[in-house]
Parts: structure tokens; sequence; C-alpha cells
């Protein structure tokens, strides 16, 4: 944990970037201990500025140096400069919560979400994962069922946002919604093909099992997270034409018997968790609800009438926010010392 201070030198590399702002704007609403705020990108975001408690900074380079007297470094920049940069922060005393999948499977290295598993924590790596985000809003909702029924099966689609895959694919979407009402030829860079009004069942690239990277860092990370390498999961991982917030239909059967009713009293009291479910009035989560929203939301919770001991739900995040600032963030406040 870290020593307990009044205020804390923070660094956070990729400060220019969607989710490195967001990390800003969070550190500043959730009132972290910040003594410093040290902004970190590369050569070409030199001297821009960020606002931070109502004072500009300049961002400085990243560089092996960067760490030298700092306590804690949020990194979203990328798995290449975290496997770079985030074992020096280390190396200097400093805790590095990385939000690249660079760390997340290594058997020392903590994956965290803090409604979920904060006592794996109780290591001595310095550098901390932050899980991939389809994973992280799916798992706020999973560990309480775990824990009470047993989960043995879980089968998910995911609808996920083009702000997942940056800046670019939010201009891509744009740019073609505007060409397709133009009646012109929408141009594909960021994907293999057209976003806008479609669908596309392909995130990351594909391995050989069939499966995608995406889909197969759900499975493997939703057993290291929840602690179960038993749990069977079987994902499929869809880009939709949406901006922001990550969205999932999921099915879980359980060992012990369970009903929608049980789930919702769970869930009800489940930290992280917000249920929006009343079908008869169009009531359930959104997409354009979720954003820059807290919470996991949950919804159209109903029993698999398909199956025994089975459950349906529906499961809505920022992905940007919860799925990735948010989350790095929660972690960086388990390790400040309780007063």
């Amino acid at each position: 944990m870290l020593a307990p201070k009044e205020g804390y030198q923070v660094a956070v590399v990729g400060a220019t970037g969607a989710v490195g702002e967001r990390m800003i704007s969070i550190l500043e609403e959730r009132n972290f201990p910040v003594a410093r705020l040290i902004p970190l990108a590369s050569a070409r975001s030199v001297g821009k500025e960020i606002t931070f408690r109502g004072e500009s900074i300049k961002v400085e380079e990243l560089t092996e140096d960067s760490f030298e007297g700092v306590d804690l470094a949020l990194f979203s920049a990328g798995g290449s400069i975290s496997k770079q940069f985030a074992p020096l922060a280390a190396k200097e005393g400093c805790y590095a919560v990385d939000n690249s999948s660079a760390f997340r499977m290594e058997p020392d290295v903590p994956l965290v979400v803090p409604e979920v598993n904060p006592g794996a924590l109780n290591s001595s790596s310095k550098i901390i994962a932050n899980p991939n985000c389809s994973t992280i809003q799916m798992v706020v909702i999973l560990k309480p069922i775990h824990d009470e029924f047993k989960i043995k099966r879980v089968v998910v689609s995911t609808y996920q946002s083009v702000s997942g895959s940056g800046q670019k694919a939010i201009e891509e979407l744009k740019s073609q919604t505007k060409a397709f009402l133009e009646g012109k030829e929408p141009e594909s860079n960021v994907y293999p093909h057209q976003i806008a009004f479609n669908c596309l069942p392909h995130i990351d690239v594909f391995l050989e099992n069939g499966y995608t990277k995406e889909e197969m860092k759900m499975v493997n990370e939703t057993r290291k997270i929840l602690e179960d390498p038993g749990i069977q999961v079987c994902p499929t991982t869809v880009r939709v034409p949406v901006f922001y917030s990550h969205s999932e239909a999921i099915n879980v059967e359980t060992e012990k018997p369970i009903d929608s009713m049980k789930v919702i009293k769970l869930l009800s009291s489940a930290p992280g968790v917000k249920i929006i479910d009343d079908p008869e009035n169009s009531s359930y989560p959104l997409a354009t609800d979720a954003q820059e929203k807290d919470p996991v939301f949950v919804g159209r919770i109903r029993d698999d009438i398909s199956g025994v001991n089975a459950i349906n739900f529906w499961v809505v995040a920022d992905n940007l926010r919860k799925g990735a600032a948010l989350n790095a963030v929660q972690i960086a406040e388990l390790l400040v010392p309780v007063k």
C-alpha cells in the first residue's frame, strides 16, 4: 500500500488520450489526494495543457526518468508503452495501474475490479492490471451471483461501442454515417468493413481456435478475477455503431437453484450495480443512459426458459469510465491508507 501522506505524486501516462483525460477528471471528481499531477505523453503532445483543479498543467514527455519520486502512475497508452515503462515505474517504487492487456494474465500481477476482488491487492507486485472493459462490467454482476449460487457456465454476447477502438473509430463512425446519408460510399480505415448501420462480429485478431483475442480475454480474465478456473465462458464479441458504452446479453448457469426474483434481490444491494428493470414501461439499461455514469447497469433479468438453474440479463456500462478510467482510479483509492 502507499505510504501515509497528505498527498501523492501522481502520473498519468497517456494523459491526452480519451481514457487518460477521463482518469484526470475522475481523480478530481473523487477528490483523490493528489499533491502533484504529472501528465505524461509522447513527444508530439509535449506542451499541450490539461486542466486539473482549475490549474493548467503542461504535458511532459514520457521518458525512462519520468517516475523518479512518483508514488502512483496510471497507464493508458497501449500495451507496448506499458511493457516498456511500467516495470521502470515499479523499479522506482511507484505503483503502476495499467489499463492495457500487457500484464493481466501474469500470475504475480493482481487483476482487480474493486467491487469484486479488492483482496487481490494483497500482493507484493507494484504493477496492478486493469481488466478488459467488457470483462469489468460482466464480473461486477457475476461476482454476487457466483458467491451465492456457484456459476458453472456463462454465455455472453457483447455489443461494444466504437470508442473502445479510440478516437479515430469515433470519427470513422461519424464520417461513414454522414457519407451514407448523403448517398456516398463510406470509407473504412479503422475497421475491415463499414461500421455505420452495421455490426461486426470481430474485435481484435482471430486466434487459432476461431475466437478473437477480445473473446479469450473475457474467458481468461473472468476466471482469474473470480478465482475459479472451472467456470466455463463462451463469448461472442461484436462491434456496433454506438459511440459510447458497451452492452452485453448474458446467460448464466449455476450449480444451485436460481431464479429471477432471487437475483434481483441479490443485485439490488451489490456494490457498483444499478438495476433498471421495468420492461412493461420500456425501462431497461441503454447505452445512451450509461454514458458518463459510474455504475454497471443491469436489467431484463429473467429466468432461462430453456434450462434448469439458469438466468438471463442485460448489462450496460460506460466502457471509457467504469470499463477503464474509473476502475483504475478505484484501484488507486484502495492503495491509499485508511485514516
